[in-house]
């Protein structure tokens, strides 16, 4: 039997099985480490070390060769891949030495180092039979180990064991305690909280010192923090699982960052936490580590520089906005000659800054960016060139380099684009509308006499027609659109049923310029429904204005955006029948599809709502209130952007779904908005997914999930005429 689209993207996951990523390039660009599995099927990643000269590769670690130690989970790998949204197996990540020739990564609890520069690792294709030139060293530390990382000189690996940060000399394999809570009940030392994971991008509580002898280490204490209680129903014989979850409005983690020495003293890093209690990054190169921390209300940021042996602080920049201010991911970073990398809002585009200190301190820094190229994130700062990308259109983000050159486009092609960059040796990792999969180049040199070697992709193709998205601005807002029709429908045969497919909200694009970011809005449309897909207003990539439109205001703009490009979109296609449509999506996109059938009947027939926040207020802090305020202070914005009030509205097909170990946006969201309908007599229905999260990573589950939105919907809509 011919394997299903859905059954294909579950077991591919997503199609990004044996795709190459997370590069790490050696400081003089002539080894580039990455991760990436023997096969589009196999979800176990291997280290690969690749020889930036040649373009050879080599098997660096397979984890298959480890044994039982490779088996099982930690409960916080478990907790940082429901963060990230880790869905492979294997290596899934690692750190390496200042010289990338070592590398340290976790498995099941269990720390291994490996040389990346052993001279008898014969380059291979990567699924030849060749095993790793020595195999990983497992470490004699205390487990179970969490996120380790080698000191920069790659004398001693640092890792979290029970709350507690350890590290172990590698010359002597001593393993020792450095800082810990003492048996304290909700305190830690080296991880990063609840809102750090999930918000910030933050997933990491230490760092060390360039010279290898001190770190700093993030205290968190949860103490103050609401537990929840997140239960197995179908296993009822199993004990909840307790979780610190810091809703909107309650109080967070205690967070701040202890200077510890490997001669065992520590001292307390101060800053005006109270004013300041958010931290969300620190970098720290060969000058004094640089600190980044943000008011609850994130409408204040500071850049701070920090001098650890006296245990102070230095306002290096302040930033305001009476919205919020967005973190910038990658920022600061600091050149070879101390000028400091960070961005600021101007002239409707976040635009880029590369300045001394004191320039950015007292605002007579000049953005080195236009107006009208918004800066996305900042990758690479390799000595005095800054790689970062940056849109003029938000369908399309592109490479950029700043350096002493001036400003360049790396890429000139259309297309998504990410990269990495150390050493002259620049990763380009792309996607475009013309092919299904990524490309990944390694580029070295300059000019002419630069070499350019493709690293080797191992993912499936999708068995599915290429997606060919009609992308158009909807409206007078040019609200960034897609409209998806079957392959087979011939122009005026027939009318077709509309699928809005949305996420809608901040933090995320479904409308770009990479033929991969179609793939389940054209398996909707083969199942015989035209799809429009739109990014509104508070969606990614438009400058700060269009991301602050939605303050206070999630049920009206975002609704109203999705309606504009709903009836553009059968402007321009005269077969799409607007008597018939229907929205889904998840979490964010979730809630948009309630919303969406609750306050716009007239419009939306039908509606998929996954894992949707039906109650604000059951959401975290660091992402409600920033948009929304706090709610002691402004519970008008939270009732007007809760669903439950609107239950005695609801006139149409809904279909609530939701994993019960879902412990982001909690399954309680779904069970109150059905309690809510119960009540006012309005029929519904409810998919629970025991033992599923937010990621929904089971094969069966993720396939069986889209036919059966595909079934309800046709039944749905077939129950409007």
């Amino acid at each position: 039997m011919t394997e299903s689209f859905p059954r294909q993207q579950a077991r591919t996951r997503q199609f990004t099985l044996g795709l190459p990523r997370s590069f790490q390039i050696s400081p003089d660009g002539s080894r580039v480490a990455f991760l990436r599995s023997r096969g589009g099927d196999d979800p176990v990643n291997c280290l690969w070390v690749l020889d930036a000269r040649t373009g050879r590769e080599h098997l660096a670690a397979d984890p298959a060769v480890l044994g039982d130690a490779a088996i099982g989970l930690t409960r916080q790998e478990k907790a940082r891949r429901e963060r990230v949204r880790e869905q492979a197996a294997g290596i899934v990540a690692f750190a390496t030495d200042a010289a990338l020739t070592m590398a340290t990564f976790v498995l099941a609890g269990q720390v291994y180092a490996v040389d990346l520069t052993a001279a008898g690792a014969a380059a291979s294709h990567p699924d030849a039979p060749h095993p790793p030139a020595a195999l990983p060293r497992a470490l004699p530390i205390r487990p179970p180990a969490f996120d380790a990382r080698p000191d920069p000189a790659g004398r001693g690996i640092a890792y979290v064991c029970d709350g507690a940060l350890r590290v172990i000399t590698l010359n002597t394999d001593e393993d020792a305690e450095l800082i810990g809570p003492n048996g304290t009940p909700g305190l830690t030392f080296g991880l990063a909280e609840f809102v750090a994971g999930e918000e910030m991008g933050r997933t990491r509580g230490y760092w060390w010192a360039p010279d290898g002898t001190s770190l700093l280490v993030a205290r968190v204490d949860e103490t103050p923090v609401t537990r929840w209680y997140i239960a197995d129903p179908a296993n009822p014989a199993r004990r909840p699982a307790e979780v610190a979850y810091p809703a909107a409005g309650t109080p967070n983690a205690d967070v701040s960052l202890v200077h510890v020495g490997l001669d065992g003293t520590a001292a307390p890093v101060e800053w005006d936490r109270a004013a300041f209690p958010y931290l969300v990054t620190v970098r720290w190169d060969e000058a004094d580590p640089l600190i980044v921390v943000q008011s609850r209300d994130q409408r204040r940021m500071r850049l701070l520089s920090a001098d650890p042996a006296r245990a102070s602080v230095a306002v290096v920049r302040e930033d305001t906005d009476e919205h919020w201010l967005d973190i910038v991911p990658g920022v600061p970073g600091r050149t070879t000659d101390g000028r400091i990398v960070w961005t600021t809002d101007a002239e409707g585009s976040r635009r880029l800054l590369v300045a001394p200190a004191a320039d950015l301190g007292d605002r007579t820094a000049k953005p080195v960016t236009p107006a009208g190229l918004h800066v996305r994130e900042v990758l690479a700062v390799d000595g005095d060139t800054v790689l970062f990308t940056a849109s003029e259109d938000p369908t399309e983000t592109g490479l950029w380099l700043h350096g002493p050159g001036g400003l360049s486009r790396l890429t000139p092609e259309s297309g998504v684009h990410t990269g990495y960059r150390a050493g002259g040796t620049t990763v380009v990792v792309g996607r475009s509308l013309d092919e299904p999969a990524a490309t990944v180049q390694v580029l070295t040199g300059h000019g002419s006499g630069g070499q350019e070697h493709p690293v080797l992709s191992l993912a499936e193709l999708p068995s599915l027609p290429a997606p060919h998205p009609a992308l158009f601005a909807a409206g007078d807002r040019e609200i960034r659109t897609a409209l998806l029709l079957p392959s087979r429908h011939q122009p005026g045969s027939a009318k077709l049923p509309v699928l809005l497919d949305p996420y809608g909200g901040p933090g995320l694009q479904r409308v770009v310029a990479a033929q991969r970011a179609f793939l389940t809005a054209q398996w909707f449309a083969e199942q015989g429904f035209a799809v429009v897909v739109a990014d509104g207003r508070g969606t990614p990539g438009r400058g700060p204005d269009w991301d602050r439109a939605i303050a206070a205001d999630w049920a009206g703009a975002v609704l109203e955006d999705q309606v504009t490009a709903l009836h553009a979109a059968a402007a321009r296609c005269a077969d799409l029948d607007t008597g018939r449509v229907a929205i889904r999506g998840w979490s964010f996109g979730g809630y948009l599809a309630a919303l969406a059938v609750l306050r716009r009947p007239d419009v939306f027939h039908a509606a998929v709502a996954g894992a949707p926040v039906t109650e604000w207020r059951l959401y975290d802090t660091h992402y409600t209130e920033r948009y929304l305020g706090d709610p002691h202070e402004n519970a008008a914005a939270y009732n007007h952007n809760s669903l439950l009030g609107d239950a005695p509205e609801l006139r149409r097909p809904l279909l609530l779904i939701h994993g019960l170990a879902d412990d982001n946006v909690v399954a309680a969201h779904t069970l109150r908005m059905s309690s809510a309908l119960l009540a006012a007599g309005r029929p519904h229905s409810v998919l629970p997914l025991s033992g599923v999260t937010h990621m929904t990573p089971q094969e069966e589950v993720a396939e069986n999930l889209l036919l059966l939105q595909v079934d309800f919907l046709r039944r749905a809509l077939a129950s409007q005429v």
